[in-house]
């Protein structure tokens, strides 16, 4: 995998091995932070990060911050690698490894926000996800954010209370901004 654009652009990182982990190719990483556009400062909430790719794409981009939520040990490890290969610091990309529910949870009860929102979760959970997300994101949320949902078209995220903005189709995958 590589980065697409920004300062980072062209270099490679990797995806955690097996098939539990699905990263968003470059093509989708391409038309997302096209629709996106200027992200300049922005705080990053990657939850379901699997191998950060989201994450990364957003701090070569201009991204200020960003805080990668990965529940499973090797993915969590691959990420770590990735931003030590790519000089990224702790200061600007974090991992967190824990369930992407309790740290929405522990973030809010610190009053973390943030301005672009990622969920990537596995596409067999997504369906059920949506009505637990939406209300713990909330009050995570800056003034004006986004939050960018990737899953499957057959079984597709829905996040109640939110709003669509934007929505395409690339193949099975099904791209969507929201805002609350």
């Amino acid at each position: 995998m590589r980065v697409v654009a920004g300062t980072l652009g062209g270099r490679r990182f990797d995806a955690p091995p097996g098939q539990d982990t699905r990263p968003t190719s470059d093509r989708v990483r391409e038309a997302l932070f096209s629709a996106l556009g200027d992200i300049h400062d922005a705080r990053v909430l990657d939850l379901f990060a699997g191998s950060g790719a989201l994450a990364i794409e957003a701090l070569s981009r201009g991204a200020a911050q960003a805080v990668l939520v990965e529940n499973d040990a090797r993915a969590a490890a691959v990420i770590q690698g990735n931003l030590k290969a790519l000089d990224l610091p702790q200061e600007r990309a974090q991992v967190r490894r824990r369930d992407a529910l309790r740290v929405l949870r522990d973030a809010s009860d610190v009053g973390e926000s943030y301005d672009l929102v990622f969920l990537d979760p596995p596409y067999r959970l997504a369906t059920g996800l949506g009505p637990e997300l939406a209300p713990a994101l909330t009050p995570l949320l800056a003034p004006g954010a986004r939050v960018i949902g990737e899953s499957d078209r057959r079984t597709p995220l829905d996040l109640p209370g939110y709003s669509t903005t934007f929505e395409r189709r690339y193949g099975d995958t099904l791209l969507r901004i929201h805002t609350a």
